[in-house]
């Protein structure tokens, strides 16, 4: 006899009612967030919770917890990482993750994992005004696509929206590209972080831990003793402590520097800049060493300036990418 799995209705009554509701969440190396939207339409988000990921052994617990208290069909998943087949690969995650086995085990219909930053890049369009505050001069250049949308958090993720209809969009994996120094002090933290390691990356600096590697490295190269334990208490010292304000101030220069570089490649006509981190550091984002650095690009510095950067204050983005996606891709599940 077959088992019905947990979360999923055994009664008609209730069977209409489950199968309009899909879970969307938005999995990172540290949270989880939820909520559910009705499949037949709307892009109202109920029952918003956030999830601690390594509170929980794999990530079907936690959508099956969630869906303990409310029954759904389904689920879209914007987390970190490149799906290879049933295989998420991500360095980020307290837990593996297997598409077939999350489904199983929080007792769904279907999951469907997408990138986190393919979700985030989603919900560009549907970003209201006052969420956005601009790191450039010029606050639009009247062209919308391709967009590049980056940000710092557990990892560095970035993916590029490209206008069309529907619209499209590339997901990537920046954070795990070579990070690349552009003067003098950088050039010594990139010698100091390689002694530890093989390969250096863009996530080593610029992410949460990367803020840390950062604040060890300028410790070290300052002849001074570390006192911060983690990135939320470097930032809160920033006022009063200036190790911990050359890290943040080194930090937003190097940010700069990497959107500038990842806007040409992709050729870029507006930024986005998301992400965790850049929530609680917006004085330093602001304070002009981000923009310097952001068109420090030789002969290509005339071609940024032309393309504005804005900075997002919302805290759902990957949920609301989350929708967009199920949105456009519905009629295939």
């Amino acid at each position: 006899m077959n088992k019905v799995p947990a979360g999923v209705p055994t009664d008609s009554s209730q069977k209409d009612s489950v199968s309009t509701r899909i879970i969307v969440a938005d999995v990172g190396g540290t949270y989880a967030r939820l909520g559910w939207i009705d499949a037949d339409g709307g892009t109202e988000i109920h029952d918003y919770r956030r999830y601690a990921c390594a509170e929980h052994p794999d990530l079907a617990s936690i959508l099956r917890d969630y869906a303990a208290g409310t029954p759904c069909h389904g689920a879209v998943v914007a987390i970190a990482g490149v799906l290879e087949g049933d295989r998420l690969i991500n360095s980020n995650l307290p837990w593996a993750v297997s598409v077939e086995q999350t489904r199983a085990g929080a007792g769904l219909a279907w999951v469907q994992l997408i990138n986190d930053f393919e979700a985030v890049a989603n919900a560009v369009p549907t970003l209201a005004p006052d969420t956005l505050s601009p790191l450039t001069a010029l606050a639009s250049s009247g062209v919308s696509s391709p967009a590049l949308v980056i940000g710092p958090g557990t990892g560095l993720g970035a993916a590029v929206w490209i206008e069309g209809q529907p619209p499209r969009v590339l997901p990537t994996e920046v954070g795990q590209a070579s990070l690349a120094a552009g003067n003098a002090l950088e050039l010594d933290i990139v010698r100091r972080l390689l002694k530890d390691r093989p390969y250096l990356h863009n996530e080593h600096v610029l992410s949460g831990p990367g803020l840390m590697n950062l604040y060890r490295c300028l410790c070290e190269l300052r002849n001074a003793t570390p006192v911060h334990a983690d990135a939320g208490a470097l930032v809160a010292a920033a006022a009063s402590d200036a190790l911990a304000r050359e890290t943040l101030e080194t930090f937003c220069g190097w940010l700069g520097s990497v959107v500038g570089d990842l806007a040409i490649i992709f050729g870029a006509r507006v930024v986005y800049l998301a992400g965790g981190v850049t929530g609680h550091i917006p004085q330093f984002l602001h304070d002009g060493r981000f923009l310097q650095r952001y068109l420090n690009k030789g002969v290509m510095t005339e071609q940024l300036e032309r393309v504005p950067v804005w900075r997002v204050e919302h805290g759902q983005l990957g949920l609301l990418g989350a929708v967009a996606w199920y949105r456009q891709n519905r009629a295939g599940i």
